[in-house]
């Protein structure tokens, strides 16, 4: 269990820490992370000072070691967490996976935007919507993770 407590508020200080670093970024970074398109993308780029730009690449290793945290807490808590210990194999199965599977998502929008915020990239639409496309399995699996968190607790309690 020490492992489920140590990757979770790892990963809770990291989310903290980079929402913090990244709170001067107008539009956000939560707007980058769904830009499909070159054009989208740019926009949000040329928004930014070249200060904020290297802000937001500054941050990107902090964010791969949050998307390990997390990935290591989603696969322990279902796997080792007693709230879970009355579902089904299957059930913990499925949930353990979620968040690293969130994680490898995160972790190839990372890469795109490493690659795409080091020069302008406009003649790889691509990689531009695989980027926000990984970003939304990401949020897809996270948000996943933890209604399927709930309603485990809530069959729990009942």
């Amino acid at each position: 269990m020490r492992i489920v407590w140590i990757s979770g508020l790892t990963a809770l200080a990291l989310l903290a820490g980079i929402a913090w670093y990244l709170e001067p970024l107008s539009p956000g970074a939560l707007a980058l992370q769904f830009a499909f398109t070159p054009r989208a993308f740019g926009w949000i780029i040329h928004s930014w000072s070249p200060a904020d730009l290297a802000r937001y690449r500054d941050h990107l290793p902090a964010d791969l070691a949050l998307l390990a945290a997390y990935g290591v807490f989603g696969y322990f808590a279902a796997t080792r967490a007693r709230v879970f210990g009355a579902c089904s194999p299957s059930f913990r199965r499925v949930l353990s996976w979620l968040l690293p599977v969130a994680a490898a998502f995160g972790a190839l929008e990372n890469a795109l935007h490493w690659w795409l915020t080091a020069a302008p990239r406009f003649g790889v639409p691509l990689a531009y919507a695989v980027s926000a496309g990984a970003s939304l399995l990401q949020w897809l699996l996270i948000v996943g993770f933890g209604l399927l968190s709930i309603l485990a607790i809530l069959r729990d309690e009942a």
